[in-house]
């Protein structure tokens, strides 16, 4: 094999297939919405522990997936090997909160659309989702169940207790019962009239009352 051969390769005709101009305008617009999509991820996190490693991986991966369509629609025997090289792949990671699958697969479609040359879609799309959950997901309402767990003195502390959660909420339903050495504990569910919790204040302090605690059981925090 002589030099003139190795400057005719197949590989090196393959610098040249994307210019450097779609490049760097592709992964550009990809750090970009990245950053977007890293920045609604934030304000939209209601977990027990924020990750900001997560964050950062949406950057990284909406860049990744760009280069990766970009490598596979440049070359069609390319597509073929990349889809066989990345079936291998397994990825272990346990995803704690249900809504960050839906930032994955945000990130990996913007990424995907942006290499297809599809900008407006990939910006006007990312828009529109960051606005929808920013809508919703950071919409707080005191209809979210609750759990109200309270230590009683003895049974008729145990009714005035009752009766006076049926007066401040909107619904409320006892979930568990323990009796032990005559005392009595409590778990109810309730449903809030408003954003107000000033009323468990006032049930610890009724007669009989040792005890009151208020946690949220929705599946995003407990506490």
């Amino acid at each position: 094999m002589t030099f003139q051969d190795i400057f005719k390769s197949s590989f090196l005709e393959n610098i040249t297939s994307i210019s450097i101009f779609d490049m760097t305008l592709a992964l550009l617009l990809a750090f970009g919405l990245g950053v977007f999509i890293f920045f609604v991820y934030k304000k939209t996190f209601s977990g027990v522990m924020y990750s900001s490693s997560f964050g950062v991986t949406l950057i990284a991966m909406t860049m990744i997936t760009t280069v990766v369509i970009l490598a596979v629609t440049s070359n069609v025997v390319l597509s073929l090997g990349m889809v066989g090289a990345l079936s291998i792949v397994r990825f272990r990671t346990a995803i704690k909160e249900p809504l960050d699958i839906a930032f994955l697969f945000w990130a990996l479609t913007t990424g995907i659309t942006l290499a297809a040359g599809m900008i407006l879609l990939a910006v006007v799309g990312s828009i529109m989702i960051g606005a929808v959950l920013l809508l919703f997901v950071n919409k707080k309402s005191y209809l979210n169940p609750y759990i109200v767990v309270i230590n009683c003195q003895d049974a008729e502390s145990e009714r005035e207790a009752k009766q006076f959660l049926d007066s401040q909420v909107r619904r409320c339903v006892v979930k568990g019962k323990s009796v032990q050495n005559g005392a009595v504990e409590l778990q109810m569910e309730i449903r809030m009239r408003e954003e107000r919790t000033d009323f468990i204040n006032s049930l610890s302090q009724m007669r009989g009352i040792h005890s009151a605690v208020l946690v949220s059981y929705n599946g995003e925090y407990m506490g």
